[in-house]
């Protein structure tokens, strides 16, 4: 795949997946289309040689995997983690409020978000719904207004002269985003979500709502940005990158091995849930699909994890933020992240296997280490190698301005990503690092 096609393929995930149970929707129905077996947590499975699966758990979280052509027991893994949440802000569960004859939402702070971004911006509203149906059985589906239904406005600078020197958002006080003029009578805004369940879903019967996980997201499309298209300007570009381009590698014909993508709810708030990656989904599908626990242990052993999150390009305006001898640069491809207490997975001996795949590739590597007086961020990665005990290399696209409602990377760097991770799927053999 060319870098247009790829780009543009991209950009249509990133506008269907606002949340990350529209991102698992839409990655569950590629892999269908694409001949997948989706698989169920409470069913018997039957897994086959040179067959492709995927299981999803709790909405938010999926992995796919495609077995060797031959004797899939006895092959390595060779599999890539990313994760499907980004920082947000998520609707209360009693969500309106009346102020000054407005009727605005409440929400809560979701993960870390760069929280004055999200002000003056058109916000729309997805997520899912879980509704009683009249035979008072359940369901649950997504939703997506599709369109601005809400703002969170900034005082004028007029009211704070001291709005452009110190800035502190309350976040009780005032992240209430307008969502309509307020009337003689409650609004009810289940009533909305009901109405617009029903228009998305008009094959069911429903009852009434039971509840909700609903977030809002930036209704702004992404776009090649700059006067020679150097760059993706998105929202939610931290981790959907990853999970794209985790999804269109394990779409190839030539994988070889046993070759796994796990995308993963809850990333952004420490991955401690039933779908998150400190949770037992990928160990409980690992475990079923070998049937026994030394032939697991032994293909751990040989089998190689490529956790991929995104990397801090470093910043223009705030070089000195950065390690001056680690600076990723846009467009100059994926980014190895080291962190010597282990915040990454990192070692010598993993970086060193993903530097052969990327020459082979033909794709530039780059490193990042964080600045000594900062703290470091982590990804699923280090809890991954824990839970396996498989070797693991923490690596990403550079991006600035990470959790921001509107993030940046370079035009070519989830292409080249996309390059390093279809070779690692697709190499015959894997080379093995002796001691």
């Amino acid at each position: 795949m060319d870098l247009k096609q790829f780009n543009q393929q991209f950009f249509d995930f990133l506008k269907q997946s606002p949340t990350p149970f529209h991102t698992v929707q839409y990655m569950a129905e590629t892999f269908l289309e694409a001949g997948f077996k989706a698989l169920y947590e409470a069913d018997e499975w039957v897994i086959e040689n040179g067959k492709g699966y995927f299981c999803i758990r709790d909405d938010g979280s999926i992995i796919a995997f495609k077995t060797a052509s031959e004797s899939y027991q006895n092959s390595p893994w060779r599999m890539t983690g990313a994760h499907t949440d980004s920082p947000s802000l998520k609707i209360k569960p009693n969500p309106i409020r009346e102020s000054n004859s407005v009727n605005q939402l409440c929400v809560e702070v979701y993960g870390g978000p760069l929280l004055n971004t999200w002000f003056d911006r058109d916000l729309g509203v997805a997520g899912r719904v879980t509704i009683l149906n009249s035979d008072n059985s359940l369901t649950t589906r997504n939703i997506d207004f599709n369109r601005p239904i809400a703002i969170i406005s900034s005082l004028a600078i007029h009211l704070d002269r001291n709005a452009n020197k110190d800035h502190t958002i309350e976040k009780q006080k005032q992240l209430y985003p307008l969502v309509c003029m307020a009337q003689d009578k409650d609004v009810s805004f289940e009533d909305t979500i009901l109405e617009q369940f029903k228009n998305e879903h008009p094959d069911l019967n429903v009852k009434n709502i039971l509840d909700y996980d609903l977030f809002c997201y930036d209704t702004q499309p992404p776009a090649l940005t700059g006067l020679n298209n150097d760059f993706i300007t998105a929202g939610r570009l931290d981790n959907l990158v990853s999970c794209f381009v985790s999804m269109q590698s394990l779409l190839l014909e030539n994988t070889a091995d046993n070759c796994l993508l796990l995308c993963s709810n809850h990333e952004e708030i420490g991955s401690a849930s039933v779908a998150g990656a400190q949770g037992t989904f990928l160990p409980a599908i690992l475990s079923r699909i070998s049937q026994d626990k030394a032939l697991h242990d032994r293909q751990m052993n040989s089998s190689y994890f490529l956790s991929l999150d995104n990397a801090h390009a470093a910043h223009p305006n705030f070089s000195e933020k950065h390690d001056p001898h680690h600076l990723p640069k846009l467009n100059n491809g994926p980014v190895i992240k080291y962190n010597s207490n282990q915040r990454y997975a990192t070692t010598s001996r993993s970086a060193a296997l993903y530097k052969m795949l990327s020459n082979e590739a033909g794709v530039p590597v780059q490193s990042f280490v964080m600045n000594n007086d900062l703290t470091c961020g982590s990804t699923i990665g280090p809890i991954t190698a824990t839970a396996l005990g498989v070797q693991t290399v923490d690596i990403g696209v550079p991006s600035l301005a990470m959790h921001s409602i509107r993030e940046t990377t370079g035009s070519k760097d989830p292409h080249m990503l996309y390059q390093t991770i279809a070779h690692f799927f697709s190499r015959k053999t894997l080379p093995v690092v002796t001691d």
